[in-house]
């Protein structure tokens, strides 16, 4: 398979979008999508950007090897359709980031897009009792309880209990904002009840939905 791939790993090596690898390879953009997936399948891709920023492909002629274990972005862009590029490359080292805590660290970025896309984790959580420690720990418990409510309203999400909601909602001495200086035009039932400002309206979630 290497020999069968090394031609187009040759001329494609380096930084690329979908059209220069079309043009590249003189092949149709769709012809272009497959093939950077076939190479991203056996490790010679990394991709950044996306949403507002171009997607960008970086081909190598060498197989990546990456030690450790996925970071907060990689897992968000396996669990979510909403997609984020990464600032940096973050992998962990003797043990693996639970969903948990990848939820609390995407609260904790302040970031709208990383934030959006985190919703999509709802669904995976499996341990409550270890979300609702973390959360309190990183004093995020209101922020967490009005964005699950903004997720399960779009999206199907495993559930929270009515214990640790009302824990969470009984949270004092967190900032307002979840995003700074951003607020809701549509979630203000939702604002009110947990005396935080979500970041997003309703067309928002559209692509938590794909």
């Amino acid at each position: 398979m290497k020999e069968s791939i090394e031609p187009i790993l040759r001329k494609l090596e380096g930084l690329n979008t979908i059209d220069l690898i079309a043009k590249k390879l003189n092949v149709k953009e769709s012809t272009a999508i497959k093939k950077i997936h076939e190479l991203r399948k056996f490790g010679h891709v990394e991709t950044s950007g996306g949403g507002k920023q171009p997607r960008l492909y970086r081909v190598y002629r060498n197989k990546i090897v990456k030690i450790g274990n996925p970071g907060l972005y990689d897992i968000i862009n396996k669990n979510s359709p909403v997609k984020i590029s990464r600032p940096y490359e973050e992998r962990i080292v003797g043990r693996k980031l639970s969903i948990e805590e990848a939820l609390i660290r995407a609260i904790k970025t302040e970031k709208y897009r990383v934030i959006l896309a985190s919703l999509a984790l709802f669904n995976k959580v499996k341990d409550i009792p270890k979300l609702y420690k973390l959360a309190k720990k990183e004093d995020v418990r209101r922020k967490l309880g009005a964005l699950y409510e903004v997720a399960r309203n779009t999206i199907r999400t495993k559930k929270i209990n009515e214990k640790h909601l009302r824990l969470m909602l009984k949270a004092k001495n967190e900032k307002a904002f979840i995003v700074p200086k951003v607020k809701s035009k549509d979630f203000k039932d939702i604002e009110n009840k947990w005396r935080v400002y979500i970041p997003f309206n309703k067309q928002d979630l559209w692509r938590l939905k794909e």
